[in-house]
């Protein structure tokens, strides 16, 4: 029996965290196993927010270099990017002919912007239809994502839905993907106590050196009535179990510089073997992009294939 497809998008917008692995990083490549994976750099998708060109180089190498580091399998994983397939922007297009302006103004990042008096750009706006093209080349089973991003899933299966119904000819010419909600994802706190987010700038990078992981576990926000720091407890339960945790820092209880040096070790065992790889591959940098390529490459004949058939469906192919 063949496996089921799995297809995730990947943001190239700068350095992960450990906020990224443990949420939604971690699963994906433990998913690479089971499932047939496609795994995109949405470089496109990016523009919304990455408006120099040099910057946009550089955070795709990045994310290049973070993934193989993470453990990501070019032989189990069709590794690309989206501007290396034309047939994305091309299917946006025609399902942009079929979908109407209220229907999208009733998506989550649109209304955020409305609500926010943001100066809404098209991109932001017509993001759920590049998306559903996307997901919809490949003939994806299962679409992982966050409870909060389980929309975007919905709106392509409307949109394959309604390109079935108009061209289906009465079949399932595009699959409808299932959202895969990851479950037990962790909501990493940042040295602030709120979420880790790059937005708020609290973050503990995935790739850090030792005194970088020093100065930002030394940051963290600790209050004095607490027995057990909050926050330091939950960024450290990410790397020891509770039962070996809880003990610990109930004996050190009030004793945060102790408590946040222990996490400091641990962190740096965790990351400096990442670290590591992580510069193995950047040496070189020509044979990882080589994978991306070559991912870019199988992609593209598994998305022209399906463009070929939806050209057919429209009537455009006359020759």
């Amino acid at each position: 029996m063949s496996k089921k497809i799995l297809l995730s998008g990947i943001q190239p917008s700068g350095k992960p965290h450990i906020g990224n692995y443990f949420g939604m990083i971690r699963q994906l490549l433990g998913q690479q196993d089971e499932y047939e994976v496609y795994a995109l750099i949405v470089d496109y998708h990016a523009m919304k927010s990455v408006r120099n060109s040099k910057e946009m180089t550089e955070n795709i190498k990045a994310v290049v270099l973070d993934y193989l580091a993470l453990g990501l399998n070019p032989k189990k994983v069709t590794f690309f990017k989206q501007s290396d397939v034309s047939e994305h922007t091309e299917l946006c297009w025609i399902f942009d002919t079929m979908i109407t302006m209220p229907y999208l103004m009733r998506a989550h990042a649109f209304k955020d912007a409305q609500m926010k008096n943001k100066e809404i750009d098209v991109g932001t706006f017509n993001y759920p239809v590049l998306m559903a093209a996307d997901i919809l080349l490949y003939g994806p089973d299962l679409i992982p994502v966050g409870a909060d991003q389980k929309q975007h899933v919905e709106i392509a299966r409307d949109i394959a839905e309604k390109f079935n119904r108009t061209y289906g000819e009465g079949g399932q010419f595009f699959k409808l993907p299932e959202a895969m909600i990851m479950k037990d994802v962790a909501i990493v706190p940042g040295t602030d106590g709120r979420k880790m987010s790059k937005s708020y700038n609290n973050t503990i990078p995935l790739f850090a050196e030792y005194e970088e992981i020093k100065k930002c576990v030394m940051s963290i926000v600790t209050d004095s009535s607490e027995g057990i720091p909050k926050n330091v407890y939950a960024i450290h339960n990410l790397l020891r179990p509770a039962s070996e945790l809880l003990p610990l820092y109930e004996s050190k209880a009030g004793k945060y510089k102790e408590l946040k040096e222990l996490l400091i070790e641990d962190l740096e065992k965790f990351i400096a073997p990442l670290r590591k790889r992580r510069k193995e591959f950047e040496k070189d940098l020509p044979k990882a992009l080589a994978i991306l390529k070559q991912g870019g490459e199988k992609a593209k004949k598994i998305a022209a294939k399906k463009m070929e058939e939806v050209r057919e469906k429209i009537g455009v192919n006359v020759y």
